[in-house]
């Protein structure tokens, strides 16, 4: 069911539950009773390694499917979605940043913003000018750098403007400073937050480093939202 709803919320999930085929039944690496996000909403979600943080933003990204419950993104419940229908939501509606990046290397920072466009609905002619624009826009005129060429903190902004050129409701970001020393980790979550609030992008952010939580208005541990879907149970 695909009624995406303009003024519903960015993220909505409800009895979410995931386990891997092989674990026993009754265990859960996913379990989260509630979890709301409202449209340009910045939420941090803390929890230790092996939490299942980066487990939750693959399900919320459609990239793995639960065992059990609804995860709804601007209105559209992305479980009862597949194949290339997924893949063409994803593209359209949700921005990723990774704790490596995951940039296509030997390929130029512009071509690795266009990459993200493909699944978008603006038609390719549009795709090298927009993405230039969005790379403008977040401090790097090197468009045609190829990634290899590129600092740590302007890999970051190509990152960021991938995450964001095709204007998604809701943005996840794993871990985006784990790799980063605390000058560039600063710099990357002033980025982050200041392309979303921008473009009134919701922002999921998953860390284990407690000292982000003074830049969110709202966070939430993940050992929490478990123990409160266990006392539903």
């Amino acid at each position: 069911m695909t009624d995406q709803n303009p003024s519903a919320s960015a993220l909505q999930i409800e009895d979410l539950c995931f386990r891997y085929p092989d674990m026993p039944s009754g265990e859960w690496v996913v379990d989260i009773a509630s979890l709301d996000l409202a449209p340009g909403e910045q939420v941090l979600l803390k929890g230790g390694s092996g939490a299942g943080k980066s487990t939750l933003l693959q399900l919320i990204a459609g990239l793995l499917h639960p065992s059990e419950g609804s995860i709804r993104i601007a209105g559209t419940d992305i479980t009862t979605l597949s194949g290339a229908k997924a893949d063409l939501f994803r593209g359209q509606h949700i921005g990723f940043i990774f704790q490596t990046f995951n940039l296509l290397h030997g390929f130029s920072a512009i071509e690795n913003v266009m990459a993200a466009l493909m699944f978008s609905a603006r038609p390719p002619r549009q795709h090298r000018d927009l993405a230039a624009q969005t790379l403008t826009t977040l401090g790097l005129d090197r468009h045609n750098a190829d990634i290899s060429q590129l600092s740590v903190g302007q890999q970051q902004r190509v990152a960021v403007a991938r995450a964001v050129v095709c204007e998604p409701e809701l943005v996840l970001a794993d871990e985006p400073t784990a790799s980063l020393d605390p000058d560039n980790a600063d710099a990357a979550m002033d980025l982050i937050q200041q392309a979303c609030s921008e473009r009134n992008a919701a922002l999921l952010c998953v860390s284990h480093d407690r000292s982000l939580d003074a830049r969110f208005k709202r966070s939430a541990d993940f050992a929490e939202l478990r123990s409160v879907a266990k006392e539903g149970v």
